[in-house]
């Protein structure tokens, strides 16, 4: 048995209910960024516990590319029918269609970063003041700048020298018109704090970040899940392989880890031992050094 103390847990989860709770007194058109996956599921679990016996006082958006894991999309609808949340999706298509973004083309097109367009204009069009993200300061090096109440401009852009202070947790949610902020309580949590929250607490998670058999491809030493919105290269070809996921997002750019973990105390191993980041197989961090923080830049989660 993997042995560890879970003390810190509680002071996590206190802090993170704190930031949630400021977030319902500071603010008027608050959403909960949900998309099925580990961390957002942690997020919005806290939200339930910071306002129970309430219901969360927060809507629930989710930018579908619509090249989403099946798995996910389900696991999303049951979670959210389970905590009596209201669910709204806004879909990069629909900016496809209106042109208000390009599609990709190429063995590397991926609708990930077109994201980007979609969320600002679903904030716009809500008149969202705040937008609570499940990101974390561990997962990348642009997260690592981040504040919990991250101030973004009337464009929706992040300026990381701009950002204000958090002494003795302060929390200063005054903006002008059409400016918002990105919230994220789960700051600093690891990914291993997250598994082994979601072991404590028995919560759910979509079935694929459990070992399982699946069709991939590998490309540039990365494995990832075949599907219809791939382009596979000259040399690359299907093989049928055990593997789990350690993040969920877009199918053509999460990478997977070949695996055995087929219950929680294995994937707390696994990941207690990982020389890697999750983030570590992201096509869509790999295309420049700076890539996540350009387009947090521009307005991404």
């Amino acid at each position: 048995m993997f042995s560890y103390n879970l003390d810190h847990l509680r002071e996590l989860e206190a802090e993170s209910i704190f930031v949630l709770r400021e977030v319902a007194a500071q603010f008027e058109h608050p959403v909960l960024l949900f998309s099925g996956g580990k961390d957002s599921i942690v997020a919005s679990y806290l939200a339930r516990k910071a306002f129970y016996p309430a219901p969360i006082p927060f809507t629930f958006l989710h930018v579908d590319t619509g090249h989403n894991f099946p798995e996910t999309i389900r696991f999303r609808d049951e979670w959210v029918k389970e905590l009596g949340a209201e669910l709204i999706v806004r879909y990069v298509q629909d900016s496809i269609d209106k042109g208000r973004v390009s599609e990709e083309s190429g063995i590397h097109a991926s609708r990930n970063a077109l994201q980007t367009t979609t969320l600002v204009d679903a904030i716009e069009e809500l008149k969202v003041d705040a937008a609570i993200g499940g990101a974390r300061r561990d997962e990348e090096k642009s997260r690592a700048k981040e504040r919990f109440f991250s101030h973004r401009d009337e464009f929706g852009q992040w300026e990381p020298r701009n950002q204000r202070p958090e002494l003795w947790s302060l929390f200063n949610g005054h903006h002008r018109k059409g400016e918002h902020f990105r919230i994220f309580p789960l700051s600093n949590w690891t990914e291993i704090d997250i598994w082994q929250y979601i072991k404590k607490e028995n919560i759910r998670v979509p079935e694929i970040y459990f070992s399982h058999e699946r069709d991939v491809f590998v490309r540039e030493g990365n494995i990832y899940a075949f599907s219809d919105f791939v382009q596979l290269g000259k040399d690359e070809h299907v093989s049928r392989k055990v593997i789990r996921f350690r993040t969920i997002g877009d199918m053509t750019c999460t990478g997977a880890v070949e695996s055995v973990a087929t219950n929680l105390e294995d994937i707390i191993r696994e990941v207690a031992t990982s020389r890697y980041t999750e983030r570590g197989s992201r096509i869509d961090d790999q295309r420049s050094e700076t890539s996540l923080e350009d387009r947090k830049r521009a307005g991404y989660f």
